[in-house]
This record gives structure tokens, sequence and C-alpha cells, in this order.
């Protein structure tokens, strides 16, 4: 059994993908698989069980990257294929089953990208969930960076456009209620997470979290790694971003907070997550020249009293102490 499976780019959208690879891998046992997806996120699937292949597709003018893609695969009879990119040339790769997610689907049926992914993979009944696949090596060098200790609330205050970044006083904030006496963490250790090219952005809230109870994981720590990290944490409160569905599919709880961004199709996925979302409707927000790349954070609307009001209720829900 050989099973082709084609991903996003970005990180966030291949872990709401995965799901269906853990799925196939049930009902295949054994099962060989490549996978082909987007440089940033090809460190997801580096443990996936039965990997014969990992195809890193880097964009290439006129979507020579497609090209590549076929040439590397179309020498073989394929069980399965499953492309959630849509390629045209995965149409011309031989298989006895394929799967192509529609491009126009998501204006005809709206929901939650999880359900809309299963159902272009031919999956039917519940949706499977993300997962993630993370290797003992990887969970030893976590222990070292989360030792054991009191608790950890991590924060996730970067996303990839300044626009979905919930202010980061209010970050700070959040996490002296939520770790202070009468919170639902008390003493509690604070961990912010994000890339090494993200730091320079947050030196603010990180001067203000004490030192004693300060966990650093905002340089570039590999994807797995911070998965194996998030497995010894108690609660993740981030924006909208990769980060914050990484922390959903390892089986954190996950608080994600929306602004500009459709909460009905993005929310973290799993039964102990949830959002909290600015009032206005996602596609009102944006200002007359709007410009992804320098619009500052459009959810200044979401206060610290509603993210922290979710993040207990959240927290009782998930088996914490009763919500005060």
């Amino acid at each position: 059994m050989r099973i082709l499976f084609v991903t996003a780019t970005r990180v966030g959208d291949s872990i709401m993908s995965t799901g269906i690879l853990d799925r196939l891998l049930d009902e295949n046992p054994g099962a060989k698989v490549t996978v082909a997806c987007g440089p940033g996120a090809a460190q997801l699937f580096t443990e996936v069980p039965g990997l014969e292949r990992l195809i890193r597709l880097e964009k290439k003018p006129y979507s020579m990257h497609w090209l590549g893609l076929w040439t590397a695969c179309v020498g073989r009879l394929w069980d399965v294929v499953i492309d959630l990119r849509n390629a045209p040339l995965t149409y011309l790769i031989p298989t006895k089953r394929a799967h192509h997610v529609s491009r126009g689907r998501r204006d005809r049926v709206p929901g939650h990208r999880v359900k809309e992914l299963a159902e272009a993979a031919g999956m039917t009944g519940e949706p499977p969930a993300p997962r993630i696949w993370i290797s003992d090596r990887h969970r030893e060098k976590a222990r070292d960076l989360v030792p054991d200790g009191p608790p950890v609330l991590a924060l996730g205050p970067t996303a990839n456009w300044p626009v979905k970044q919930w202010p980061q006083e209010r970050f700070g904030e959040l996490a002296e209620r939520l770790t202070g006496p009468d919170g639902i963490l008390p003493g509690a250790r604070i961990a912010l997470i994000g890339n090494g090219d993200e730091r320079d952005g947050v030196i603010p809230l990180i001067e203000s979290i004490p030192a004693e109870r300060f966990v650093d994981l905002v340089w570039d720590v590999d994807l797995l790694t911070v998965s194996a990290c998030m497995e010894r944490m108690a609660l993740y409160v981030g924006n909208d971003s990769g980060l914050m569905h990484l922390s959903a599919a390892t089986g954190l709880p996950t608080l994600g907070l929306f602004g500009p961004t459709p909460v009905t199709e993005y929310a973290p996925w799993g039964a102990h997550c949830d959002a909290v979302a600015i009032s206005e409707n996602y596609h009102e927000v944006f200002p007359e020249g709007f410009d992804h790349r320098s619009t500052e954070t459009l959810m200044s609307d979401l206060s610290v009293d509603q993210v922290e009001a979710a993040a207990r209720t959240l927290w009782a829900r998930a088996g914490g102490e009763e919500v005060n």
C-alpha cells in the first residue's frame, strides 16, 4: 500500500490536514507514505510511520514545482493519492484512488477547515482530529527546555500578520491574572512561544515576565520539539497562527484569539479547545488602504476581561478547577 499525500505550504493548514493521514495509516497498517508540502511544514511529517519520502515543494516560477512533483511520482502506480492543493498535474499521476480538494467549495458550503479537508479526502462521519507524530528524542529535548516544576501557562503572542496580533501588554496582563493568587494557575511558569525572527517584536513582553518564572521558547526550536514542550504545559492562549493549531493537535487545552480571520473556519480543533473573537464580523474590520504587512493590530476590541473569562471557562471544561 503506497500513499501520496499532498498538503499545504503553511504550517497551520498542514496541521489541520494531519488527521486525514492519521486515519489512512490506521486503516492501512504498514502503508508506505510520501508527503509533499511546503518547506516550513515539512518538519511536521518527519516522524510519520512508514514515511518513505518527504518532498519539500519550494515555490518556483510558472508553478514548475508541480512539474517536479509529477516527475518524482509519475513512475509508480499509487494506491491512494490525496491532493489537498488541487494541483492540475496530480491528476496525471497513476493511482487506483484519488481525492482532490475543490477550490470553490468554501463559497458553497461554509464550515471548519478540518471538516472541509476530510470531505475532500472522501471521509464521512466525524472528521479525524489533527495529529502530531513526536519521537522520544524530541521529548528528551523538551524535558531540558521545560524542566519538571510548577505548571506552565503558554502564550503565543505572534502571528504571520501584525493585524492578527493581540496587543502585547494585554498578554502580559492576562498572564498576571491567570498566574496570580486568584488565577486558575497560581504561581505557574509562563512560556512564550515563537520563531527566532519574531523575538525583537516581543521584547517588552519578555521583560515583563519575572525571570524565575519565564520559559523562553522564542527562538528557532523545531516544531516537533515545540510540540513535545507543549505536552508538558497546562494551557495555551495565543493568536490565530500555526502554533495555535500545533497546540490543539498536541492535546494541550488551547484558546485561540481571533480578529480579522474567520473563527468558524480556523478555530483550534479539539474537545479541549475554544476561541474568543472581536465583536465585529472579521470581514468588516479592514480599514481603507489595508496592507497585511504594515497595518497595525485589528484586535484592540478584544479585552483582557473577555480573554480571561474564556480561559477560565475552558480550563474548567478541560478538567481544571471550577470557574470562580
